[in-house]
């Protein structure tokens, strides 16, 4: 397969904090020649007022508004497939949450990306980035959902030693494997 097998599709890339998920999202819509990058913390930051943290147990308005978030990201790539765009959508989308997630996206074909470095990889990254995405989860807890409660679906990419554009090499050379719908 090959960015042809893309056009107007959706390819969905996850994992947890700090694993890759920006950089190998826009790097590889800015290989192919009509994509768009959705970022489902977009949605998130778009609540002024009300918003509720999802924390290790957290309560169900937090989890609604995750749910929610995913619902605006799904139909966001809809929309931008369905008028000839390539959607990579780039989220933390683990564990029970996943499978709902690719059900609510129609379009096809469907592809999933789960970027699953080492613990300790992901633990250097975040302790270089200006920004920490951790808070109230540990590294080790959510690799924890992303390694036993998430469903093995599409293709699973260690980038522990990889350079985002190796990883993004992956992912196209990965292709079959990441189809998950149509």
């Amino acid at each position: 397969m090959d960015e042809a097998s893309l056009e107007r599709a959706v390819v969905v890339i996850t994992g947890v904090m700090a694993s890759g998920k920006s950089t190998v999202a826009q790097l590889l819509a800015e290989r192919l020649p009509r994509a768009v990058h959705v970022r489902g913390d977009v949605f998130r930051r778009m609540v002024v007022s009300g918003q509720r943290e999802r924390v290790p147990g957290g309560d169900e308005e937090a989890a609604e508004q995750l749910r929610l978030r995913y619902r605006a990201t799904a139909a966001t790539a809809d929309l931008y497939a369905a008028a000839g765009w390539t959607a990579i959508v780039q989220d933390v989308v683990l564990g029970e949450h996943l499978e709902p997630y690719l059900a609510a996206i129609g379009t096809r074909p469907l592809y999933l990306v789960v970027l699953a470095p080492s613990a300790d990889a992901v633990a250097r990254r975040e302790a270089g980035r200006a920004k920490s995405g951790y808070g109230s989860w540990t590294v080790g807890g959510l690799d924890h959902v992303l390694r036993d409660r998430t469903p093995r679906l599409g293709l699973w990419v260690d980038s522990s030693d990889q350079s985002p554009e190796e990883t993004v090499d992956a992912v196209m050379g990965g292709l079959a494997e990441a189809l998950v719908a149509g």
